[in-house]
């Protein structure tokens, strides 16, 4: 195993670049598991050893399939997955957050996984219906049986971190942060760095586009997430190639290819910040660790944020729909 720098997650030290695991079984057409599975070896390899997954990913296919590729190595690996999606893909979407359901939901990810416990168990997205009180109880619940060692939150609000955090502490939120998502900023990420919570965006490329490999979705499966997401779609995708571009030349000035620079970024945003770039290919994942090697002065994070301004990126990051989801 390559030896690559740590930070902490509230208690929970990690790999400081995580992979997410999602793309291997779901959202961005067909995948093979081989090809995955020799993926996430090489992760282990390589040092990044903080593999992100959820129950809802391929309906429970994406532990299976992180499960078998970690037997054996499981002391290098910090899992992370999520609970809280209670429909299966294509049925309307329903959220469960109930104590009854996190119990349930957390056997099953230790089946799927094969493992004993897991080291951070996130809230995929908060139950309107249930106090976030039983939720987090309930999750606490399981820390003291030793399934899960670490707590986490998803797509929360900032009063919702706060509740949940006086329950039992949170180690982590994952919520969604790059160059062209920037909601966190004005009121979550103060409140996470008050109370010592760690932050780890997924999504950190932009769902790819930030690579600037992607000019258009005519080359993408139908059953791709992107070719429904309004940032994707005529009349935004022009707007927002165009910062892509802007990115491109700084990168280039420094060496590096647009999603290094990207990447760096939010890299950079603080020693409590944990990406989770997600990819299925071993090329890609390489190019994203070197990423962790890439210096940025403040003159260069001037120059990106100028570049990628968040007022200019054209359309929200999810539809009408799934916003309903987001800052619970």
């Amino acid at each position: 195993m390559t030896h690559i720098p740590t930070r902490h997650l509230g208690a929970l030290e990690v790999s400081a670049q995580g992979l997410g695991c999602m793309g291997m079984s779901h959202g961005y057409g067909s995948a093979d598991d081989t090809q995955s599975t020799a993926t996430l070896h090489r992760a282990l390899d390589l040092g990044v050893t903080f593999l992100d997954t959820s129950d809802f990913y391929g309906v429970g296919h994406n532990e299976e399939l992180i499960g078998r590729a970690v037997a054996g190595r499981r002391d290098e690996v910090v899992l992370a997955t999520k609970f809280g999606f209670a429909n299966r893909l294509g049925e309307p979407t329903r959220i469960r957050g109930d104590a009854a359901y996190v119990r349930q939901a957390c056997d099953a990810s230790l089946r799927r996984l094969g493992v004993d416990h897991i080291d951070l168990y996130y809230q995929h997205r908060v139950d309107p219906q249930v106090p976030i009180e039983e939720t987090v109880g309930a999750m606490a619940e399981l820390v003291s049986a030793g399934k899960v060692r670490h707590l986490g939150l998803s797509e929360a609000s900032a009063a919702t971190i706060r509740r949940a955090h006086a329950v039992h502490p949170i180690a982590a939120l994952q919520s969604e942060w790059s160059l062209w998502t920037r909601d966190l900023e004005a009121e979550i990420l103060p409140v996470c760095r008050e109370l010592g919570i760690g932050l780890v965006p997924f999504s950190p490329l932009g769902r790819g586009f930030l690579t600037g490999k992607h000019s258009s979705v005519d080359g993408m499966a139908d059953n791709d997430v992107r070719r429904g997401q309004p940032r994707f779609a005529d009349g935004n995708l022009g707007r927002n190639l165009a910062i892509v571009a802007k990115l491109t030349e700084l990168a280039e000035a420094k060496g590096i290819t647009t999603g290094q620079l990207a990447l760096a970024w939010v890299q950079h945003q603080g020693n409590d910040v944990v990406p989770i770039p997600g990819t299925r290919r071993e090329r890609y994942l390489e190019e994203n660790v070197a990423a962790l090697t890439v210096d940025l002065s403040a003159r260069e994070l001037a120059a990106i944020e100028a570049a990628a301004p968040a007022a200019q990126v054209a359309g929200t990051r999810y539809d009408a729909t799934s916003l309903t989801f987001v800052n619970g």
